[in-house]
């Protein structure tokens, strides 16, 4: 092959890698755009839009956890939860919010364990699938923080429990652009106030519970 084809053939070759390459560089560039390194979100509440938001089933968790003969605290997290989130105006002080929990869907990561809380002695989720939480009052303890009282029910039985809620911020997520809200909160309650109270006291009583939520609305016109 003479100089002038192998060189032909280099300078198509380099050409196809270098459109490759900025090919390439286009796709990151489109899913990490500047507005998503320099992201940003506000906790005042008169900026959030009206209206109602759902779970965003993709960032949230809810997570139980409970006394082990003293060694620990026991961990058990639950794989399904839907819930609604109306805003309205006046912000944490008048919304409302409602959650359902899949009680078939604890997961303790023990297969065994899995089957006994799920089953009779414990949550009986057979007959009882859902536990439920709707809010009934917020007070304020501080900017984009305050108690959260409301009723949770599980097999049935209805009582009161207190979280403590911070309001993490709000914003237009930058790459669905749905209204995004994010909420830590955290509590106690009593298992035994439901009827729960088999294996105490080798499994303590206090169940103390973790929550991190976001909740997203469609943009207006979709």
């Amino acid at each position: 092959m003479n100089p002038l084809s192998v060189r032909a053939v280099f300078t198509r070759t380099f050409s196809a890698i270098a459109m490759a390459a900025v090919a390439a560089v286009a796709v990151l560039t489109a899913c990490t755009p500047l507005q998503i390194v320099t992201h940003s979100v506000s906790q005042t509440e008169a900026r959030v839009p009206t209206g109602q938001y759902t779970l965003d089933p993709h960032h949230w968790s809810v997570i139980f956890d409970v006394d082990h003969l003293k060694y620990s605290r026991f961990t058990m997290r639950f794989d399904r939860v839907d819930a609604q989130l109306d805003w309205n105006q006046g912000g944490l002080d008048k919304s409302q919010v409602t959650v359902a929990i899949d009680a078939n869907s604890v997961d303790t990561n023990v297969p065994i364990l899995d089957r006994l809380v799920k089953g009779a002695d414990m949550f009986d989720a057979a007959n009882h699938p859902q536990i439920r939480f709707v809010s009934t009052r917020f007070e304020r303890t501080g900017d984009a923080r305050g108690t959260l009282t409301g009723n949770l029910t599980i097999r049935d039985v209805t009582q009161p429990i207190t979280l403590d809620v911070t309001f993490n911020g709000f914003s237009p997520d930058p790459l669905t652009k749905q209204d995004t809200l994010g909420f830590s909160a955290e509590g106690r309650f009593s298992r035994a106030k439901f009827g729960l109270g088999t294996w105490y006291p080798a499994v303590g009583d206090d169940v103390h519970v973790r929550i991190q939520a976001e909740f997203v609305r469609p943009p207006a016109g979709n």
